[in-house]
């Protein structure tokens, strides 16, 4: 069975509702096609106790501001994945749920596209790819050589301490979902080891304000793909900041002064030995370095803009310990003897186009376009990392490169 449709959004996320919500105000046959229900990712791939990390003025979709009445607040999941709903139900987004893409191809002789599903194939002159930024989890190859007796979770797999079994727990990664995951199993009382990695980290608060506030106003978030230093920057782990219950942050040294054991990244893991690296101390001053850098970059700024603030915040703290960790760090470990008998793996997301058979990405994976537009004609990027700006995979950006994908559409169609 062949249904035509004039556009096809694969993905309905925030981005392919936000480029839905421009459609519908163009008055644009469309359909969005979503494997799950509306907000997927959101429901299925985050842990119980999830909060955005981006203060609530900052959800900012095309037409439905944050609701609520406080601006600075942090979102648990749930609540988020209502306001997808509502966002959804308030311009009657058209949402086709429960239907898994299988594959995408060019339209032989005719031109167009050819969107492939588990029940039937759309025709259609345009398709939107807005499946996330990187939809995949990540999981490194020695997680193979993990004893079979030892529980294994991607982060994303992860919901809560008591799903685990009784012991330790060794967390690899230290981007927002190891950081968090760590410091939620703490607190339930488990023993944690924390496997650090290269990512930054950046205090809640500063000078009075939150940080990422500051950061807004200095443009930081307007940065184009072009002011890189290099194509794989935009691959980089994004940098962590505690905010598991909404309220202060939480340093990697102050985590250790709490209880966690830091070590190095994990190098090997062969039969019931994990083998670390010995670059602790080098991976919390890369952390706390890039914390400097952007206090300095907002001490700059708000001498340059003559703006008020005061010298110090009370509830900053990101005061870093001066004593090196890295000597006393182990850097292997047995399972048995530390009595680890979970291991989750925070590594990440990857790129995920195999179902894509139209010769559009580079030799890393990543689609190859000018701000979603590609060179095939009606075929279209959204939501990833460095679409055109830092934010246009945040709530706060995606709202700008649907209206211009929206607009691409409409004159191509012209």
């Amino acid at each position: 069975m062949t249904e035509h449709v004039e556009v096809i959004v694969i993905g309905g996320g925030q981005a392919g509702l936000a480029l839905s919500y421009h459609l519908t105000r163009q008055r644009q046959t469309h359909l969005v096609l979503e494997r799950g229900q509306v907000g997927e990712a959101w429901r299925t791939q985050r842990w119980d106790s999830f909060r955005l990390i981006t203060p609530n003025w900052m959800t900012q979709l095309p037409g439905f501001g944050c609701q609520g009445d406080d601006p600075d607040g942090f979102l648990p999941g749930k609540d988020f994945v209502k306001y997808l709903e509502d966002y959804a139900q308030s311009f009657n987004a058209p949402v086709r749920s429960g239907v898994r893409v299988t594959a995408v191809r060019q339209q032989p002789g005719e031109g167009g596209y050819l969107v492939e599903t588990d029940e039937m194939t759309y025709e259609t002159p345009v398709v939107v790819l807005a499946t996330g930024a990187y939809p995949k989890p990540k999981v490194p190859a020695g997680s193979t050589t993990v004893p079979a007796d030892i529980t294994q979770l991607h982060s994303s797999e992860y919901r809560n301490a008591d799903t685990l079994p009784p012991g330790s727990v060794l967390v690899v990664g230290t981007g927002q979902s190891g950081f968090q995951i760590a410091e939620e199993l703490h607190e339930s009382g488990r023993q944690v080891y924390l496997s650090t990695s290269n990512c930054s980290w950046i205090p809640l608060r500063y000078r009075g304000k939150h940080v990422i506030w500051w950061l807004a106003r200095m443009g930081f978030f307007d940065r184009t793909g072009d002011q890189l230093p290099s194509p794989y920057a935009k691959f980089a782990c994004s940098p962590h900041v505690s905010n598991r219950n909404g309220e202060g942050d939480v340093s990697l040294r102050q985590l250790s002064e709490r209880g966690v054991s830091l070590v190095g990244h994990v190098q090997s893991i062969c039969e019931n030995k994990v083998t670390f690296a010995p670059d602790l101390e080098e991976n919390l001053a890369k952390a706390e370095a890039f914390a400097t850098q952007v206090k300095q970059m907002i001490d700059g700024f708000i001498v340059k803009s003559g703006s008020t603030a005061p010298v110090n915040d009370s509830t900053d703290t990101s005061r870093a310990s001066s004593a090196r960790m890295g000597a006393g760090s182990p850097l292997s470990l047995d399972l048995p003897s530390a009595d680890i008998n979970s291991i989750i793996w925070a590594t990440g997301y990857q790129p995920d186009f195999e179902w894509v058979h139209i010769p559009v990405f580079d030799e890393t994976g990543y689609p190859i376009h000018h701000r979603g537009v590609t060179d095939f004609p009606g075929l279209y990027f959204l939501g990833l990392h460095w679409l055109y700006r830092m934010k246009s995979a945040l709530l706060y950006g995606i709202g700008e490169d649907a209206a211009f994908i929206a607009s691409a559409i409409a004159a191509g169609k012209r």
